[in-house]
């Protein structure tokens, strides 16, 4: 059998961690399976549709590493070919046109809210005989869904569900302007594109049974159902576009790198013996939908920056650098060319205990900037001493013409000597003199980071 998997986002807003994640899953699956991945734009709302949403699902698929194969397919290029489909299940007597009023379908919500029971249309017009059509009303297409029995879907991640039909009301197929919904739109793609797996949230899975009537009304090849369950947020609520770690975006611009969320959202609710730490081969090979739990997963923020700590350590620095680079031009201001040796030289340090992009840019800025201010706080800690073992501490450097570790040592440990003092004595009036504060970098690794003028002129300018 041939895996053909599907993500199918609405351009209506920036896409959702969740929706990462799912289209994640589709990806490996197919990948796994030497299938296919499509990308479907469901754009057929088109108030809220817009070109910036679908340019910004793309970009950010392709940043976590989701490729999708051929081209995306555009939902609403398809509409004639829903509106056949929906012309022919109401021929084949699948479907009818209702007539209804909005009125009349708001008292019927009205009534059923009133008497504590989910609002279910009433079939007035399934059968309707002898009944006025009103006068210059435009009907709405409705599936005729089965009334008695049960309907059983064998879910690939939630086993055998199995509902009665008398809960699926008929509802709509075609709006009153001629439009598609959803339900009819959704099922029609998925049989053009011969979709083989439907991997999406489980707050699908009545959308399931309501695309499966159809399906079998079309005698159309139904494909496998797998419902995995919601992510929510720290709280434990249902994570929603107004929270802060919501979006993709959120995470881009604090600068977490995409294998450390991709690695974290693949372990959200998916799990292989006790391994963590997965490459993106490991991923594809690996992963298999026996291993999603049931559960609903809750977002763990510092579950996501461990993981990204761990990245920033072993990620090649050049790669790294890279990141940064592109980070901080996004993000923050543009690494200065003529800074960029300094900043891939320091690296290896700048990165020490950074668990994002964000903090490593935050270290480098002693470096960055052109000026470095003293906080007020630690200006106060310079008093004449400090400025008196700065002050000697230069002018031994400037004796050195190429500073290492052990030379810089040698001064440190004669100035400690001379002034009856500890490294803390002498390294942090230098630290505080040349990032402008004392807390930073270790002192010699910011020594050696920075050329031989520039130390000058910043040990000059604080004693």
């Amino acid at each position: 059998m041939a895996f053909i998997c599907r993500f199918a986002p609405s351009p209506t807003g920036p896409l959702h961690i969740g929706g990462v994640r799912t289209a994640l899953f589709n990806w490996l699956l197919a990948k796994k399976n030497k299938g296919k991945f499509y990308l479907r734009i469901e754009d057929t709302d088109k108030e809220r549709s817009k070109e910036e949403f679908k340019k910004q699902i793309i970009e950010s698929l392709s940043w976590i590493g989701i490729k999708h194969d051929d081209k995306e397919f555009i939902q609403s290029k398809n509409i004639n070919k829903h509106k056949e489909v929906a012309e022919e299940l109401l021929k084949k007597g699948f479907a009818y046109k209702c007539y209804c009023s909005e009125e009349e379908i708001k008292k019927q919500k009205e009534k059923c809210k009133n008497q504590g029971i989910p609002y279910v249309y009433n079939r007035k017009w399934r059968d309707a005989k002898d009944v006025a059509i009103p006068k210059d009303a435009k009907p709405v297409i409705r599936f005729k869904s089965k009334i008695s029995g049960n309907t059983i879907i064998k879910d690939l991640v939630q086993g055998e569900i199995n509902i009665s039909n008398s809960i699926i009301e008929d509802f709509v197929i075609l709006r009153q302007d001629g439009s598609p919904t959803y339900q009819l739109s959704a099922t029609v793609d998925d049989h053009i594109m011969k979709v083989s797996h439907v991997i999406r949230g489980d707050d699908h899975k009545i959308n399931t049974f309501k695309q499966k009537q159809i399906y079998e009304s079309m005698k159309w090849n139904i494909p496998h159902f797998a419902h995995i369950p919601l992510i929510h947020s720290e709280k434990g609520s249902k994570l929603s576009k107004r929270d802060k770690s919501s979006t993709i975006n959120d995470y881009v611009k604090i600068g977490i790198l995409p294998d450390a969320l991709r690695n974290y959202l693949l372990r959200l609710g998916w799990a292989y013996k006790d391994k963590e730490i997965f490459t993106l081969n490991e991923s594809i090979q690996l992963f298999d939908l026996k291993g999603v739990g049931k559960s609903p997963s809750k977002l763990d923020m510092s579950r996501i920056l461990s993981l990204n700590e761990h990245y920033i350590k072993n990620i090649d620095e050049k790669i790294l650098f890279e990141f940064l680079k592109n980070y901080s031009q996004k993000f923050k201001k543009a690494i200065d060319p003529s800074k960029e040796d300094m900043i891939v030289k320091s690296i290896s340090f700048l990165k020490n205990k950074a668990k994002t992009l964000e903090d490593i840019y935050n270290n480098s800025q002693y470096i960055l900037k052109e000026e470095i201010t003293i906080t007020p706080e630690d200006i106060k800690l310079l008093d004449s001493n400090s400025k008196k073992i700065i002050s000697e501490f230069l002018e031994e450097f400037m004796k050195i013409k190429l500073p290492t570790k052990e030379s810089l040592e040698k001064i440190v440990n004669s100035l400690i000597s001379k002034h009856k003092t500890n490294f803390k004595g002498v390294g942090q009036p230098l630290r505080i003199a040349l990032v402008g504060s004392r807390f930073g970098p270790g002192i010699y690794n910011i020594i050696l980071s920075l050329p031989k003028n520039e130390i000058e002129k910043r040990i000059s300018k604080a004693s």
